[in-house]
């Protein structure tokens, strides 16, 4: 945390802002069960705020697809069930490890308009037929690829392996990319911040995956004690080739 923390801040981060992350990494394992287990209209009833949610409203009125990307920064899971209960939405998960907790996780995750796609052929399938039907999208654009699936592109000056997909689905015709993120209030809830991206995503997919990561930094670096620095963002997936040294 302290090293991946110190890359964004430019600085050695202080014991404080160490402190702040941790509980935040906290909050976000004990947050996880309540929002899974709870019912839906509970749950949402604790979204406190939402800040530019008109610019969701102004693409659907425009008849184009809304691509979420959410990034490992506060309250992820909120943001996705927020948005499905407003619209019809197909989101990009990974089966977890213990098969005995995806059972669990499907509940939590599909709820309202919210359809699941499998991180393989066939639910990126899904994901492009949402988009080409207007729908929206969502995944998690930080989450460390597999072999074949990514590149190395630097994210705050460090090369990561970041997936591709993202930018890819973002090639969809008549589709928009938005980012979003689930700022935790403490002791209220949760505010759902919707941004245009900072940099135009565009150009060839290199160029888009490298735009996102930029993106992903200018979302983080406004509250980037509540990022989840404890993942491990800049391994080397089994059977990728390490990025090249400078």
């Amino acid at each position: 945390m302290r090293d991946n923390m110190g890359l964004a801040l430019q600085r050695p981060p202080t014991p404080g802002e160490l402190r702040s992350a941790a509980a935040e990494t906290g909050r976000m394992m004990f947050e996880l069960p309540y929002i899974w287990q709870r019912p839906l209209a509970k749950v949402l009833g604790h979204v406190v705020e939402v800040v530019g949610w008109e610019k969701v409203e102004a693409l659907r009125a425009d008849g184009r697809a809304v691509l979420a990307l959410t990034p490992h920064l506060g309250c992820f899971e909120i943001v996705s069930l927020y948005i499905g209960e407003r619209m019809p939405m197909t989101v990009l998960y990974r089966p977890p490890k213990q098969s005995v907790i995806e059972p669990i996780l499907r509940a939590g995750r599909e709820q309202g308009n919210i359809k699941l796609a499998p991180a393989d052929l066939g639910g990126v399938r899904r994901l492009i037929k949402a988009l080409r039907q207007g729908e929206a999208t969502g995944l998690l654009p930080d989450q460390a690829p597999g072999k074949g699936e990514g590149l190395w592109s630097p994210f705050f000056g460090k090369p990561a392996y970041t997936m591709t997909l993202a930018g890819r689905l973002s090639e969809v015709q008549d589709t928009a990319v938005l980012l979003f993120w689930g700022e935790r209030i403490a002791g209220r809830g949760w505010r759902i911040h919707v941004f245009e991206p900072h940099e135009e995503v565009s150009g060839t997919l290199d160029e888009r995956v490298h735009a996102i990561n930029r993106n992903i930094e200018h979302l983080v670096r406004q509250c980037p004690t509540q990022y989840l620095w404890a993942y491990n963002r800049y391994k080397v997936p089994a059977g990728v080739t390490p990025a090249p040294q400078e």
